[in-house]
Order: C-alpha cells, then sequence, then structure tokens
C-alpha cells in the first residue's frame, strides 16, 4: 500500500484529504500543528492517520517523510523547498500547489538525479489555469495555427448570492496570502510591448470584464505575465496577460489601504491599541482632529465616498482594541478582515476562471476562443476554493504513485501527461470548463 504525507489541515486540504483516501490502495498520513485540525480531516478512517508536527523541526519533518512514498506540502510556500530538500535525500517525490520559486527551481537538477519529481503548481491558481490553457495552446498547434493572444483572469469571489457587504469579498483561503498580493508589482504583453506595473499602481485602472451569466467585474494583473509567453510555448503570441477578478469597487477600496499604510507588514508597538488609534496615526491626525475626516484629507476623499463607507462598514473607525497591538498593520487588518469578511453558514464561495485566446487556424482563419469555469462551493460542505485547489493535488499525487507521469525534476503542469488525465478527473468531478469558438 502506497503511503502518502499530507502537511498541513488548512483551509483547501479537505478535498484533497478524502480524495486520497478514496483511493483504496492509499494510507494518508496528515500531520499539522494543530492535532484537531488534522483529526477532523481523516475523521477516523481506517487507512487516516493525524499528526502532529510542527514544519520547523527538521528532524521530526525528515522521519515523516522517510515514512511516506510521496508527500504533498499544502504548508506555507516559504516551507516547500525544506520540505523538496528532505524529500530529494530520501528518494520522495513531492506535489504541491504553489508557485516554482527560485529555491524550488534550483532543487531541479538534485531531484532529477534522485529520480523524483516535485510538481508543483497544481492548484487553482496557479493549476488548472495552467492545463486549460495549455490544453487549447497544444490543440491549436497541433492543427498548424499560432497563439496570437492570450489573456486570462482568475478570482475567488462570493457566489451572487453571498455578495452581502460593501467590499464584494469574503476569504476562502490565507487572508493574508489576498491581502500581501496586493502589494505585488506587475508585468505583462500587450501588442508586442512589456508593459510594467509598479505595486503602487496595480489597481488603478482596473478593466472592467464580462462574464456572461454574472455580469461585470473588475480585472487587474498578476505578477509577472510576460514569462508565460516561454512557459506555454507561444513565442509568437503579441499579448500575455494573466490577471484578477474582482467585483467593483475592491480596486478603488484596496488602492487606497495600501496608500495609507494598512497593510504594511513591519511590527510595530502602537500604543493607541484600537483601530480608531491606528487610522489617527496612519493619517497624521492632529491632536482633538476627527479621524474620518484626516483620512479623508490624506487619501483625497469626499466626506461621502465609497471608499470611505467601505472602511467605516469595516469598523476601521471604532474604538476596538487592536489584536495585535505589537503587530504590524497588515497582522491587524487580517485579523479584522477575517472576522468581517467570512462567509456566513451554508453560504456558497464561487470560482471563475475565464481564458481568452486569439488564434490563427492552419487554413489562416483567425478564431476567438473563450474557455471559462464557473465552480460553485457546496453550502454547508465543500468550499469551491477547496475543491478547485485541493483536487488537482490530490490527482497529481494519485498519477504519479501510479508510475503514470514519467518526468522527473521540477515541473509544473503544462505536459499533456500531467494535464490531461488532470482537467479529464476533474470533469468527472463536476469541475469542468465551456468552450465557444467565433470566426473574427
Amino acid at each position: 500500500m502506497k503511503k502518502v504525507l499530507v502537511l498541513g489541515a488548512g483551509l483547501v486540504a479537505g478535498p484533497l484529504v478524502r480524495y486520497l483516501l478514496d483511493q483504496p490502495e492509499f494510507s494518508v498520513a496528515v500531520a499539522d500543528m494543530e492535532a484537531g485540525r488534522a483529526a477532523r480531516l481523516v475523521a477516523g478512517h481506517p487507512r487516516g492517520a493525524a499528526e502532529v508536527l510542527d514544519i520547523g523541526d527538521r528532524a521530526a519533518l525528515a522521519a515523516a517523510v522517510g515514512r511516506s512514498d510521496l508527500v504533498v506540502s499544502m504548508v506555507p510556500y516559504t516551507f516547500h523547498p525544506l520540505v523538496a530538500e528532505l524529500a530529494i535525500e530520501q528518494g520522495k517525490s513531492m506535489v504541491t500547489a504553489s508557485y516554482v520559486g527560485p529555491a524550488m527551481r534550483a532543487l531541479d537538477a538534485r531531484a532529477k538525479e534522485r529520480g523524483v519529481i516535485l510538481l508543483n503548481e497544481l492548484g487553482l491558481d496557479p493549476g488548472i489555469d495552467h492545463m486549460e490553457a495549455m490544453r487549447v495552446i497544444h490543440e491549436v498547434h497541433d492543427d498548424g495555427g499560432s497563439v496570437l493572444g492570450f489573456t486570462s483572469y482568475c478570482g475567488g469571489l462570493p457566489a451572487p448570492e453571498a455578495n452581502t457587504n460593501p467590499f464584494g469579498y469574503k476569504f476562502s483561503w490565507s487572508p493574508r496570502g489576498v491581502l500581501l498580493a496586493s502589494k505585488n508589482s506587475a508585468k505583462f504583453l500587450k501588442d508586442g510591448r512589456i508593459v510594467t506595473i509598479p505595486s503602487e499602481d496595480l489597481f488603478a485602472r482596473p478593466e472592467i470584464i464580462g462574464i456572461p451569466g454574472l455580469g461585470d467585474f473588475e480585472g487587474y494583473p498578476n505578477r509577472d505575465s510576460v514569462a508565460y509567453r516561454e512557459a506555454y510555448g507561444i513565442p509568437e503570441a503579441q499579448t500575455v496577460f494573466r490577471g484578477t477578478l474582482r467585483y467593483p469597487g475592491w480596486c478603488e477600496t484596496v488602492r487606497k489601504m495600501v496608500e495609507l499604510g494598512l497593510l504594511d507588514d513591519a511590527p510595530k508597538d502602537r500604543s493607541a491599541g484600537t483601530f480608531h488609534g491606528l487610522m489617527r496615526e496612519l493619517s497624521g491626525a492632529a491632536a482633538g482632529a476627527d479621524a474620518k475626516a484626516a483620512v479623508a484629507a490624506r487619501l483625497r476623499l469626499e466626506p461621502g465616498s465609497a471608499v470611505l463607507s467601505r472602511l467605516e462598514w469595516l469598523g476601521l473607525f471604532e474604538d476596538t482594541p487592536l489584536p495585535a497591538a505589537k503587530g504590524s498593520a497588515l497582522d491587524n487588518m487580517t485579523a479584522l478582515m477575517i472576522d468581517r469578511l467570512s462567509y456566513a453558514a451554508g453560504e456558497r464561495d464561487m470560482i471563475v476562471l475565464q481564458h481568452e485566446f486569439l488564434a490563427r487556424t492552419g487554413s489562416g482563419r483567425t478564431e476567438r476562443i473563450v474557455s471559462t469555469l464557473i465552480d460553485y462551493g457546496i453550502p454547508g460542505g465543500d468550499s469551491s476554493m477547496s475543491r478547485t485547489v485541493g483536487l488537482p493535488a490530490a490527482i497529481g499525487a494519485r498519477l504519479v504513485l501510479e508510475g503514470r507521469i514519467g518526468l522527473t525534476g521540477v515541473q509544473v503542469p503544462v505536459h499533456p501527461e500531467i494535464y490531461g488525465p488532470i482537467l479529464d478527473e476533474l470533469a468527472s468531478l463536476g469541475v469542468r470548463f465551456e468552450e465557444k469558438r467565433r470566426v473574427l
């Protein structure tokens, strides 16, 4: 029986663990710092085990890896290279849902020498987005055509009926990760020209993106899209853009939050001790001055602006004690937003992922190909985010253990032997794309 070690029992691990436990030839050990979280995922399954593990304890981690045939790492991305090193040392393969960073990429040669695969970016974004992109791109190329443009948007959002707060957002995965991503710069290719967006301008000019059946969303650029011209094998493309979707209003609000310093991650002892005091501090309000007016002046907002109303709704002008009085503004905002922007019992989240390709066929026609995934969480059950992140990683782990992936080294799912069976399996589980083509 093959033994799988799942590191981390967080928000998106449930569907992954259950899928693996559904495979009769696998046993699954779930390791987490909190015994209760791991035990809840295993739920007494006869082939499951819950373990307490401090990911920072190298010896304990090495021992846990040594007891397994494959490791699925669902811990914070900064730990993945450590897990990968220990896996390589013991000749074990690893699967993650996170981006490949420089430290992981540097392990490629060592992994190949040991004959193991470090299969990364096997979640939603990154993950399913790569797989569907490559499916269409390979189809176009195999037909003798070329991809002139590729534009992709993805968002994890409340379903329309659960969109009940002024931010148009609720957290279905790491809140800190969502907020930190708001401070990234971005780069993309447009009409043959590289466009660079500094972090302070990330939300300055969102595009309006219409999704049939759902209405209009805001779209803004996501990290470095230019690299995907090479990663996807489309050197002919003149436009390559990957972006994030949000409900209208998000971009202007987060831009002002960043400008005010609400997402700064430097720890600081804050004597005021309340959110109202934090806003006074960040706005530079004079003694006795109204904090809301000072924030409006500092951010050049009208007193009745929607942004100011959203900040007020969030509770930033209330005398609520800071959860982390000696932490960073980001620490306190993360805690506040978890409290105010969480899903209520029975509410659904929604994943929207849309790829648009401008292609020239082998016969010389120009086509627009749009492939769209819309997926909803299950009321009272799994979120769509947990399914679309956890299931691809689980299916990938199964394929590796079954010997159906012959690649070694650091890999992402851009090869047919990886993305083909994963997309087929996801479709059988109800996670599927709808494709439309139109000749221009």
